[in-house]
């Protein structure tokens, strides 16, 4: 993070930046070998029309100049041949009627190119991006991945739309004009454009610098987007705590920052012009005082010199663009770099190409020997056995960070255990199919996630096919429905991002609705009672019950009322078991369950 002048409150540390620092790399040809693949899709539809149409209008802009030079005046002005000077502007507005054909086209081909591999780099960045694995989201803010999404990939939108049609045009240009000067008058065109060699090597020497600037500005967009992110989510918590010139102070530095990076990524991308224009001026100064002297003494003509005078203005323009073009390009590889190393990401929860097809299911789930650490320093579970039997409700209970999330999250296979198995019905999870496995779990969590959309839409997110009749009995069974046909447009009322409009308690309902119709094997509930007032849990409890019938069930809860009726209470310490059995079986024992339960109802007793 760049260096803050500011005086930073232990507030404003809570921000931290790991992940996105800039680096000092050569210029990776291969990886713009590897963007341009995208191009692919397209190489014989819409880009062989573009280029057609590319070469028409460069074509016609090299012809007219020779025309004007060598045809105008070294022939029929010369020799005062007005018919042939007439044929010869009927001609050029031909020329320029044809090169106007093809700039119409290319600019609509070139656009059309352009979209359409944005297009498919985003779909292909946002498909990667769902199928990475938890701890790839454990480590990254959303306003980082945000921004790598939106933001970098709109960075080579200039590069697909122009960029690299343009280059083709002005190297085709260059070359062209090049050739025809030398034909012209070898002694003026070397005179001409010794300059190019001088104009290439300062720009290249501004290379590691501008690449950098454009890195950093990346770098701060990130970190923006992060913190508005996490400021608008945590705005309730900002306001409670009346820290909102605090969080104010902080995005004003933040923003300041970023500003700064793009003042000085532009101002180094700005030098470029300039010494195209300086450069231009001084093959303008050689050209007037050494083509002067070649027509005084006879080695060139007034036309030649006129051609060259027009191909000046041609010749310097397409090296302005191409200056231009290289800046476009450090921004591209910029913005690509990120891009690549995101897509080069690898899950860390692979599927096997031979993973089993996970048709139908009992429920039965094993814990073998397993241990689980999230890093080094932390093990989550110590080598822990267990088992689930088909149907069965079973509690998982104990202090936080006692690992009883960390078991729901090894049943959906978000991590795979560090050492021993987790098998469902005999199969090792490692082995089945992801996607198979997951449509026979559901999981309810305290923290529910309303998509904005409707609320049908919401329930019939875990099964898409579901019917509205399907739809409105979940909503039914669960206890959702009553409070559903109270909102204004029913099942059909458009909820915003997170169901802002909704309580706590009715987007549980709405959570409990959504696992029902899923129609799951086995559920897990972490917490999924927390948030739902005494009155309502007592009437979702039926609900539950019909929820849970036939289901192998995993109820996680600090509430431990809510897991009286459960198979099997499992009691966890520090990733290790201490006890399991029912709720009588427990009590008995005046173990650790024993302790909590009483803890807990001394808690109430001192209400």
């Amino acid at each position: 993070m760049a260096t803050e002048t500011r005086k930073e409150s232990p507030h404003l540390k809570r921000f931290h930046y790991t992940q996105d620092v800039a680096v000092d790399k050569p210029f990776n040809w291969q990886q713009l070998v590897r963007l341009l693949e995208y191009l692919k899709p397209y190489a014989k539809t819409i880009l062989p029309i573009a280029v057609i149409a590319m070469l028409v209008s460069t074509i016609v802009r090299i012809l007219v100049p020779i025309l004007i030079g060598t045809v105008a005046f070294d022939m029929a002005i010369e020799n005062n041949d007005a018919n042939l000077l007439m044929q010869l502007i009927v001609g050029i507005a031909i020329l320029y009627g044809l090169s106007y054909i093809g700039n119409m086209i290319r600019i609509k081909y070139v656009n059309l190119l352009g979209q359409n591999v944005i297009y498919d780099l985003r779909k292909h960045l946002f498909s990667h991006v769902q199928r990475l694995s938890n701890r790839f989201f454990d480590n990254r803010s959303a306003g980082s991945i945000i921004v790598r999404i939106m933001n970098d990939i709109n960075s080579l939108q200039e590069l697909f739309t122009n960029g690299i049609i343009n280059l083709i045009m002005d190297v085709i240009t260059i070359t062209t004009i090049i050739i025809i000067l030398f034909v012209l008058s070898p002694e003026l065109a070397a005179a001409v454009i010794v300059i190019i060699p001088i104009m290439f090597y300062i720009s290249t020497r501004l290379r590691k610098n501008i690449r950098r600037s454009w890195q950093q500005v990346r770098i701060q967009q990130s970190r923006l987007n992060s913190h508005l992110n996490e400021s608008i989510q945590g705005i309730r918590i900002t306001q409670s705590f009346a820290q909102e010139k605090e969080n104010t102070e902080f995005f004003d530095g933040v923003n300041t920052d970023n500003f700064k990076n793009w003042k000085n990524a532009t101002r180094k991308s700005a030098m470029f012009r300039p010494f195209v224009e300086m450069s231009n001026a001084f093959g303008v100064a050689i050209l007037l005082a050494f083509g002067s002297f070649l027509i005084i003494n006879g080695n060139v003509t007034v036309g030649v010199f006129i051609t060259f005078a027009l191909f000046m203005n041609m010749f310097w323009e397409p090296i302005s663009r191409l200056g231009q073009m290289y800046n476009q390009l450090l921004m591209a590889m910029s913005a690509s770099e990120r891009i690549f190393e995101f897509l080069d990401e690898e899950p860390n929860v692979k599927e096997k190409e031979d993973a089993k097809s996970l048709d139908d299911i009992e429920g039965h789930i094993e814990f073998d020997q397993v241990q689980f650490a999230y890093d080094e320093e932390r093990i989550a579970l110590h080598e822990i056995s267990l088992e689930m039997k088909p149907g069965q409700s079973v509690a998982l209970v104990g202090h936080t960070g006692s690992g009883k999330t960390t078991i729901a999250n090894l049943i959906n296979r978000f991590y795979d255990p560090t050492k021993g198995a987790v098998k469902v019905d005999g199969h090792d999870l490692r082995d089945v199919k992801l996607d198979d496995l997951r449509q026979k779990i559901s999981v309810v969590l305290q923290d529910t996630f309303i998509f904005s959309g409707t609320i049908m839409e919401n329930i019939r997110f875990g099964r898409p096919d579901a019917t509205d009749e399907e739809v409105i009995e979940a909503a039914k069974v669960v206890g959702a429905d009553d409070f559903i046909q109270r909102l204004a447009e029913g099942y059909e009322t458009e909820v915003e991002e997170r169901g802002n409009i909704l309580s706590a308690g009715e987007r549980q309902l709405l959570s409990f609705a959504r696992a029902l119709l899923a129609d799951p094997k086995i559920i897990i509930l972490d917490e999924a009672t927390a948030s739902i007032d005494t009155e309502t849990e007592v009437k979702i409890q039926k609900a539950l019950k019909r929820l849970l019938s036939g289901r192998t069930s995993i109820i996680i809860a600090h509430r431990l009322s809510t897991i009286r009726d459960s198979d099997n209470i499992i009691v966890l310490e520090h990733g290790k078991i201490l006890e399991q059995g029912n709720h009588d079986e427990l009590m008995k024992k005046q173990g650790e369950y024993y302790g909590l339960v009483k803890s807990q109802f001394q808690m109430l007793d001192d209400l």
